[in-house]
């Protein structure tokens, strides 16, 4: 069982998120009319500062800060992919959030979807924009709620059975009721209290780490005796060579994957202008700083002797601090923890409850809804999908959700033909491109559940080990290219394109706007 000082102290933090959720609505409050713009973005109207906290906060999530130390600890160097992919994010953000935020802002678009609706002409693809966005992002939501129960778990902070349920509810509870009410701008009030007391936890802990073991060499040292090698060198810290293209392409499949899951576009979106999202761009390897730190935690724990639960091994670290660390401190980090799921879980709900609304109740049950009636059904959707997650976690194996998060992140990558090089040439065929999208999903789906429910997949006869999303990627703008080859020759007319880009992939220079204030 947690101690006292621990428990007041995740306690206090929890309490200060709630405390800020309330405050939520001061952020940059709008006179204007309910709209969707306004609850799940702000107004467009967050400064750089706001921005790099709302999505830093909302792509480093907590399931990340726990599922990475985990892999390291069970696995070793391969887990340590995750860095050059959070490294690969910052140019892609900084040249296809930027510009996707420009068309957006001018057009009035909210989602991915609304983008692939202007600029194809065609329902159909927003609305798969729309529903493989949603398919992918549920998942993702529920393994916040696993990240919050093994970090509390861990720590003793969690009750078993029915009372840990209720303190799973009453903490999604008070994140639904913020939520609601005041859309984007609760998560992006808390994420100033996450980026706080992980910053400051995760350098105490490292800082205690590397006091006890004598410095990062002594540390990687006990680890590597740890996996049954006899130095750095010939352990698994290190990767073998026929583990690096496995490596390479999970790194850069992930990264584009990241860039097309409707949070990351929300939290982009709510940017009050294209400088702001480059500026947030650039300084955005600082958290990517604090996920290397996670990693290097899981490599400790595995120094440290920590014997994490079979099958458990994202409680690794939360193991670690609780051994480590003073009751107040261990507090502080389980809170921090705590919080960071809270952001990407609001974020996600709102983001899905968005697109649902914008491309498919809007667009096939309501075109006449006003943008108040938006609004309550996005609410509704969003407290839905929240409760939705719930269910999910308690009525289902932890295994599962991981696994439909693994094919959540394949299939979110294959509407990057669609959004991403949509931004840059026009030239494919929206019914090439669903055809494309088609390949993709069917592709990677069959691929992953081949290998076990693995992303990693063998090709070339079996000696070629590559990230099963970009293969499915591949045969996916193979058969979008073709399919709008043979289209095009028989003359099959698509849709007009409304969003004033180039037809062609060239890039015009853009004077520099700003969203409108309230």
């Amino acid at each position: 069982m947690a101690d006292a000082a621990m428990t007041a102290t995740f306690l206090a933090v929890i309490g200060g998120a709630s405390l800020l959720a309330v405050t939520a609505r001061r952020l940059r409050p709008s006179d204007r009319l309910p709209s969707l713009e306004s609850w799940a973005l702000a107004d467009r109207s967050l400064g750089p500062v706001w921005t790099w906290l709302l999505l830093g906060g909302t792509i480093f999530t907590a399931y990340t800060f726990t599922a990475v130390p985990g892999l390291a600890y069970g696995s070793g160097a391969p887990a340590f992919f995750a860095v050059p992919y959070a490294v690969l994010v910052c140019p892609l953000a900084f040249v296809l959030l930027t510009r996707l935020w420009e068309v957006a802002q001018r057009h009035g678009y909210v989602t991915a979807g609304d983008f692939v609706r202007g600029r194809y002409g065609s329902a159909p693809l927003a609305l798969v924009v729309a529903l493989t966005g949603i398919l992918a992002t549920m998942p993702y939501l529920a393994l916040q709620l696993l990240g919050i129960r093994a970090v509390l778990t861990a720590g003793g902070v969690y009750p078993q059975g029915a009372a840990g349920d209720l303190v799973m509810v009453a903490l999604f509870a008070g994140l639904a009721v913020a939520t609601y009410r005041h859309g984007l701008r609760a998560p992006a009030v808390i994420s100033a209290l996450k980026a706080v007391a992980v910053f400051v936890s995760l350098t105490a802990v490292c800082w205690l780490v590397l006091e006890r073991f004598g410095g990062p060499g002594a540390v990687f040292e006990g680890a590597a005796r740890r996996l049954g090698g006899t130095g750095v060198e010939q352990s698994a810290l290190l990767l073998a060579p026929e583990q690096q293209p496995a490596y390479a392409t999970l790194a850069l499949g992930s990264a584009l994957a990241l860039m097309m899951y409707p949070h990351v576009l929300t939290a982009g979106f709510a940017a009050d202008g294209p400088r702001t999202v480059r500026k947030v761009a650039v300084a955005l390897p600082a958290w990517t700083g604090l996920l290397a730190l996670f990693g290097f935690l899981g490599v400790a724990a595995l120094a440290a002797g920590v014997r994490a639960p079979e099958g458990g091994a994202e409680a690794a670290v939360p193991m670690l601090v609780d051994r480590l660390m003073p009751g107040p401190l261990a507090g502080l980090v389980f809170g921090a923890i705590t919080v960071g799921a809270l952001i990407p879980a609001a974020v996600m709900s709102i983001a899905a409850a968005t697109g649902f609304v914008r491309n498919v109740y809007v667009e096939y049950f309501q075109p006449t809804a006003t943008p108040k009636r938006q609004v309550r059904i996005a609410k509704a959707v969003s407290l839905t999908a929240k409760v939705g997650a719930v269910a999910f976690v308690f009525g289902l194996r932890d295994q599962d959700a991981i696994n439909l998060q693994l094919l959540g992140g394949v299939w979110i990558l294959q509407i990057f033909p669609a959004v991403a090089v949509g931004l840059y040439t026009g030239r494919l065929h929206p019914r090439a491109l669903l055809a494309g999208w088609g390949v993709g999903m069917a592709a990677g789906t069959f691929l992953v559940v081949r290998e076990g429910f693995s992303s990693i997949v063998l090709l070339g006869g079996g000696s070629l080990e590559v990230y099963a999303g970009l293969v499915a990627l591949l045969l996916n703008l193979t058969v979008a290219v073709i399919g709008t080859t043979v289209l095009e020759r028989l003359g099959v007319p698509r849709g007009a394109d409304v969003t004033d880009l180039p037809s062609r992939l060239t890039v015009r220079r853009r004077p520099e706007t700003g969203a409108s204030k309230p």
